[in-house]
């Protein structure tokens, strides 16, 4: 968060406080030489600048930056500097996450729910507007204005830069009918109702609709040609345990470029070219190492060639098609040795981009690159304040599960420590079905600059890793899934780099129902544990799910377990954290989202409770203002100091005391008393 200058004596009385906590911390932690402690609003609060993009005329670069503590939409012209742009929009409880410029560069489009509901609206604001009569920036036009309903984005088209195609879930909140919306106006325009199951819509290069895919009842995905008479003619499809997906057409506007790991003795995610009128397939690319799935595949707007592919590996690597871009990226590497690159966006002509620079200590430089002259400009540093030289480096590594499955995994280790008898922090993904990679990680280095190791594994389950190391997740939710956690925190310790006796637990999402099921499962491994956003019930979880992951629910079903039958809902009831709590006796902090709807907030009541209830202490943290995840500066504030605190105590860390008189109150107004918690219905009367 961005501190504005304060003049009163309360507000110097505080900057004189929070100088003596460093000065003291600093002064203390000499002797064993870890750097100083960072503001954890240096970390994680608002950064001053952020996901800068340039309009496609070349003519703009718009951004994200806080106005009155909230991420808001800022722009510049591409010759100015950035204190010269003018606010764009003054959102003031819900930050601006996502947005992109129209094809024409008339206007920036960004998305936003309220409360963290997830249920996104499509806004535009035209950046070359006067802001509105007595207000501060221009209108926002609400494009899509519909409550309860959620707005995903299929196309902006090239020969329509005054238009873009959504899905809206308003007639059916498990499926999504297409729209076309007129940016200018906000006039809506029916496409296809959607009664056919369809996830997705592809439109190729001339902006014609020509492909579909479905989600099946039995959870396999179809990829559908959308013939001249309206009607669809399954053309490809695989099964619920394999990807298919079409990406982009062939520059022959014929054939499409697709991603698939379908068939027997295929494992990695590859690049192929399939024709949708012969179902001839060809092979174009996989991983030329043979160690992970295809990340991206990248094209040129301008040819509509392949411009490279992406692999992430320990680290990621790009293979390029196109020679130019080979070059300058060769050039750009020269120019910032040891950076991941990435490129983020560009002019409609591809000839001048914003290119991201990053490292595990550098969460990243921004550089405008102009492909003719080479020239090579430095626009911002994300979190400029951050003291670089203090945080810790992020090293891969492998390690040997309960059956012998080797897990990949990043570790970082506190500087200034000798790596030996270290409190650890065990900090597993979301998703699952998700992985972690190399680069800066903000919790991450929250804690390492604490004093704790911190492993992020990609457990079995994870994606990026091949079909096989997928699979093998498929039905382990709290047994081996959670075994590749337990044996982590083994190696460390084995390797002495763990203190035994202070390994402690933490993630979001799934990362939170690890958190439980290693409590639950391995409770004198852990001596600390923070739960957030986390299910405790798997019965409860897939009950409530919200109704648009309906094309989701059988692959829930066939990778977690299906409730549907006896055998499934053992399986759950066995493998949720609430059917063990009894065997808990790890201090435990809860922290909720009172609207979020993938994770609902009974999961996190129901664990509490049942500690509650034994005589177990238990901390609670609920925010109300917040869905999956605390987006929110102040509640995410609020949530990392009374984390901070709560590890310190029981691991031995150390952490940062003082709080700004904002953060201090809202972490009381969220703090919930285990005693007054009331079990929250499920969504839909489930």
């Amino acid at each position: 968060m961005i501190k504005t200058p304060r003049t009163s004596l309360a507000a110097r009385l505080l900057l004189c406080a929070l100088s003596l906590t460093f000065l003291t911390g600093a002064t203390a932690l000499a002797q064993n030489n870890l750097p100083p402690l960072i503001d954890r609003e240096i970390l994680l609060g608002n950064p001053d600048i952020a996901r800068a993009q340039i309009s496609l005329d070349g003519k703009f670069i718009a951004f994200l930056k806080p106005h009155k503590g909230t991420l808001n939409l800022w722009v510049k012209r591409a010759d100015e500097p950035f204190a010269n742009a003018r606010l764009l929009t003054s959102e003031a409880r819900r930050p601006i996450r996502n947005y992109f410029w129209s094809r024409d560069g008339k206007f920036i489009l960004f998305v936003n729910d309220k409360g963290g509901d997830e249920n996104f609206n499509l806004y535009a604001v035209n950046p070359n507007e006067p802001p509105s009569s007595g207000a501060e920036v221009p209108v926002a036009r609400n494009l899509t204005n519909s409550e309860k309903v959620r707005t995903i984005g299929f196309n902006v088209p090239r020969t329509e830069p005054d238009a873009v195609y959504v899905g809206l879930n308003e007639r059916d909140p498990a499926w999504h009918d297409l729209y076309k919306v007129k940016i200018s106006t906000g006039e809506r325009t029916l496409i296809r109702q959607n009664t056919e199951r369809l996830t997705n819509w592809l439109f190729d290069n001339k902006d014609q609709l020509r492909l579909a895919t479905r989600s099946t009842k039995s959870g396999d995905t179809e990829v559908l040609r959308v013939d001249a008479d309206g009607k669809f003619t399954k053309v490809y499809s695989c099964s619920v345990f394999e990807t298919c997906s079409p990406v982009h057409f062939n520059k022959d506007n014929r054939r499409v470029y697709m991603i698939s790991n379908k068939g027997v003795g295929v494992d990695l995610v590859r690049l192929v070219l399939f024709d949708p009128e012969t179902g001839k397939e060809e092979a174009v690319e996989s991983d030329p190492k043979s160690r992970v799935d295809l990340e991206n595949a990248s094209f040129s707007d301008v040819t509509d060639e392949l411009v490279y592919t992406l692999y992430v590996d320990d680290r990621q690597r790009f293979y390029f098609k196109d020679k130019t871009l080979a070059e300058d990226y060769k050039l750009l590497q020269k120019k910032l040795p040891k950076m991941e690159l990435s490129f983020d966006s560009s002019t409609g002509d591809e000839m001048t981009w914003l290119i991201s620079a990053f490292s595990d200590t550098e969460p990243g430089e921004k550089y405008l690159f102009d492909r003719k002259s080479k020239k090579l400009e430095l626009q911002y540093r994300i979190r400029e304040k951050l003291p670089r030289a203090s945080l810790a480096e992020v090293k891969p590594i492998r390690y040997k599960s309960s059956d012998g499955l080797e897990i990949p995994a990043y570790l970082s280790l506190p500087r200034g420590l000798a790596p030996k008898n270290l409190p650890t922090i065990i900090l597993p993904h979301g998703g699952p079905w998700a992985r972690d990679r190399w680069g800066y990680d903000a919790m991450s280095q929250l804690l390492t600059n604490r004093g704790y190791a911190v492993l992020s594994p990609s457990f079995r389950g994870s994606t990026g890793y091949g079909k096989k190391f997928l699979d093998a997740g498929n039905k382990q939710w709290g047994d081996k899934m959670q075994d590749d956690l337990t044996w982590g925190a083994k190696y460390l310790i084995s390797q002495g780099i763990s203190d035994p006796k202070r390994v402690g637990i933490m993630g979001a999402s799934y990362g939170g129902y690890a958190t439980l099921s290693g409590v639950t499962s391995t409770p004198d491994l852990y001596a600390a544990a923070v739960a957030i956003v986390a299910p405790s019930n798997l019965i409860t979880l897939l009950e409530a799910i919200p109704a648009y992951w309906e094309s989701e629910r059988i692959r829930f079903h066939q990778r977690m377990g299906d409730p549907t039958t006896a055998e499934g809902k053992a399986q759950l009831v066995r493998q949720s954290p609430l059917t063990h709590a009894d065997k808990i006796k790890t201090p435990l902090l809860v922290v909720q989202g009172a609207n979020d709807p993938r994770v609902n907030k009974r999961e996190a009541d129901q664990i509490v409770i049942a500690l509650r209830d034994r005589g177990f202490p238990v901390e609670y943290i609920v925010a109300p203002d917040e869905g999956h995840g605390f987006a929110r500066p102040v509640n995410r504030m609020a949530m990392l100091a009374q984390t901070e605190k709560f590890l310190a105590k029981y691991l031995g860390g150390r952490y940062q005391e003082s709080l700004t008189p904002e953060v201090a109150k809202r972490l009381q107004e969220i703090t919930v008393d285990p005693k007054t918690v009331k079990l929250a219905t499920i969504p839909n009367g489930k």
